[in-house]
């Protein structure tokens, strides 16, 4: 449905209200983050640097993508499934989205499913104007308060959580917009990074803990938010700061106002930023992640050395850990893997024959550089086993004559609520099976994984502090730091009923 305020698109850019589910290969073992987000205030043309923005963020969302500008006037716009630089093309683009003001959005699906009508910016009329929001994160109290919405006659388009929070800022009495917008940081829980514009601002926020990263630059007199600073340097705008953990930022034509209306608490951002998904040339929370990431290989050597002639990474991810193994070790670092970086969407094969050869696609094995070595295989993690036991079975039969095993991140042994899409603790390998058990099961010689202590001695810490971890890493330790109010509604509706509600985000 278009808004009275939007301008009409035409044919060829239509938002399809069909619900076109997007499959995901069974075999596909890499995590996913719900999505990225960008915005723009300030700028001539600013859907056109949104667009270079999402090209950035691309890692953290390649199901669909959409963009909503504002020229103080009227809204615009586009969303669609596919990847930004096939969905935003064409000479007209600053026409279809015109404005001095842009957000944009990069999405893979965990809440709500991946129906075209989940895809963000979401847009709503609201009594004072209109708003658009984009979301990165997942609310851990979403059905609760949809339950609760629905009872007291809302009346919801999408099976999304970042709809919630259209839906609580349109029934706040607040006489302000950034009056409403606190109060609805008040009542949604999990980990979020929100970037909202209306007519005359653009709105930054963050959860009380920093789960999810949000970044402020300069480009010229515009201000930039992004979920990661290779964003900014995208577009060369420069780095100001971290938006920091439960605090929220307006930016109008007066510059930008900072508001910090909760109870501090000690900030938690999530280690799987750090593991796999930002980007290695970002910067989040002050660290850069390439450095890390070496760190982290460094100390996977310390802990768990073996007997070999070569270190490998699997590519991309296991890049800088395997850099930092190598110089760890002093063995030599060597590509015996090729990444396919051509590759379209992965898609369901007929046979499951067929899906084993499908990790060709992606990877091939450099048979020169394996051939009779001792391989020690450098991975970020380990999820549910499947593509890792494709890429040992890959390098053995490229000629290695062992492979060791290693993951730069420690077991991952419970599922995630906060953005990740992971599976169920009962799909996790790490939590179903003993690391002989894994082994086997994945056909290596050995097999180590980073210990918790040493992450978080990578991170630049002696350890992990049990009583006030620094990080989010409920993934590895089980200790949830927030309230998972979805999953105790669940819990007390089947003890209740004997019937599990839907959750959707878990």
């Amino acid at each position: 449905m278009q808004s009275p305020h939007m301008r009409p698109t035409g044919p060829k850019h239509t938002y399809h209200e069909v619900d076109n589910w997007v499959e995901r290969d069974p075999d596909d073992d890499t995590p996913r983050l719900e999505c990225g987000v960008f915005g723009i205030y300030g700028m001539e043309d600013a859907s056109a640097v949104t667009v270079l923005g999402l090209h950035a963020l691309q890692h953290r969302g390649q199901e669909a993508c959409g963009i909503a500008s504002c020229d103080g006037k009227r809204f615009y716009t586009e969303r669609s499934h596919g990847l930004v630089g096939d969905v935003f093309t064409g000479p007209d683009l600053t026409q279809r989205l015109q404005g001095n003001a842009a957000i944009g959005h990069t999405r893979y699906s965990t809440a709500g499913g991946a129906f075209i009508r989940n895809v963000q910016p979401m847009f709503a009329d609201l009594d004072t104007g209109g708003i658009a929001i984009a979301h990165n994160g997942n609310l851990t109290n979403f059905m609760h308060l949809r339950t609760k919405l629905v009872a007291g006659g809302s009346i919801f388009q999408s099976t999304s959580d970042s709809e919630v929070i259209l839906h609580l800022i349109a029934r706040s009495r607040g006489i302000k917009i950034m009056d409403r917008f606190i109060e609805t940081m008040s009542h949604i829980e999990g980990g979020f990074a929100l970037v909202a514009l209306t007519r005359t601002m653009m709105i930054g926020a963050r959860d009380p803990l920093g789960i999810r990263p949000l970044v402020i630059g300069r480009l010229g007199n515009a201000y930039v938010l992004a979920s990661e600073t290779c964003a900014l340097d995208m577009i060369g705008a420069t780095f100001v700061r971290d938006v920091e953990h439960g605090e929220v930022v307006q930016i109008d034509q007066d510059g930008l106002k900072s508001f910090k209306p909760f109870e501090r608490k000690a900030a938690r951002p999530c280690l799987f930023e750090y593991v796999y998904f930002a980007r290695p040339d970002s910067v989040v929370n002050g660290k850069s992640i390439y450095e890390v990431r070496k760190a982290m290989g460094r100390q996977l050597a310390i802990e768990h050395a073996a007997d070999a002639d070569i270190i490998v990474p699997v590519p991309d991810s296991g890049v800088p850990a395997a850099l930092g193994f190598a110089e760890q070790s002093g063995l030599p670092f060597e590509l015996g893997i090729i990444r396919n970086h051509y590759v379209g969407r992965t898609f369901i094969q007929p046979t499951q024959n067929i899906r084993d050869l499908g990790v060709r696609k992606k990877h091939s094995p450099n048979r020169v550089v394996l051939e009779g070595k001792r391989v020690i295989l450098i991975d970020d993690s380990i999820v549910r086993g499947t593509t890792s036991v494709k890429i040992v079975r890959m390098v053995r039969a490229a000629g290695a004559k062992e492979v060791h095993l290693r993951s730069a991140s420690p077991p991952i042994m419970w599922p995630d609520y906060y953005g990740i899409d992971m599976p169920d603790r009962d799909k996790l390998m790490a939590a179903t099976h003993t690391m002989e058990e894994m082994r086997k099961k994945l056909e290596c010689d050995s097999l180590g994984f980073l210990s918790v202590d040493g992450l978080y001695k990578a991170m630049g810490h002696n350890g992990r502090n049990p009583d006030t971890p620094q990080y989010t890493d409920h993934y590895f330790t089980g200790d949830y730091p927030t309230r998972l109010t979805d999953k105790e509604d669940a819990v007390n509706e089947k003890e209740g009923n004997g019937q599990l509600s839907l959750l959707v985000n878990v």
